[in-house]
């Protein structure tokens, strides 16, 4: 098991998240290919975007469903700095997490986030489990309190 997959899994346990970190029989790099490997809705699909605060060089997350995009502008307004793309190497160091496979919790040190608030529309939700073939279910008010994320409107 990848040192990933086991900081999410912990971090859902320590959190007391009843869940099972599944993987998949296909990749779930996207958020189009993790709805349809758990056959729901594709804004079901919690996705991860990490931007690079470009005057603190911190990662900051952005936990969006998976058929939205992040509005430059409006995530740059609520970080309070202007953001860059964020590299796999500042990813890889900051989160603990390759692209393709970050997960919203189990990161190598706190990280600020925002969450997307159409994740609250639905009881259930699909997150990167740490690796390209591994998700996890959970309610989004649970990942909203595990997560600290602020709800926010950061969605084109």
């Amino acid at each position: 098991m990848s040192k990933s997959l086991k900081r999410v899994k912990q971090a859902l346990q320590d959190a007391g998240v009843e869940t099972i970190v599944l993987e998949m029989s296909t990749e779930t790099r996207t958020a189009q290919q993790a709805a349809d490997a758990a056959g729901c809705h594709l804004d079901q699909i919690a996705k991860s975007i990490i931007f690079r605060g470009e005057n603190s060089d911190k990662a900051i997350l952005f936990i969006t469903a998976g058929g939205n995009q992040v509005d430059h502008d409006k995530a740059s307004q609520l970080a309070g700095e202007p953001l860059g793309k964020a590299d796999a190497g500042l990813i890889r160091a900051q989160t603990g997490f390759a692209i393709g496979g970050v997960a919203p919790v189990g990161h190598l040190s706190p990280i600020r986030s925002f969450l997307d608030k159409r994740l609250l529309e639905f009881p259930l939700v699909y997150a990167a489990g740490g690796t390209p073939r591994h998700i996890f279910s959970i309610v989004p008010t649970d990942l909203h309190d595990l997560t600290g994320a602020e709800i926010s409107d950061f969605i084109i």
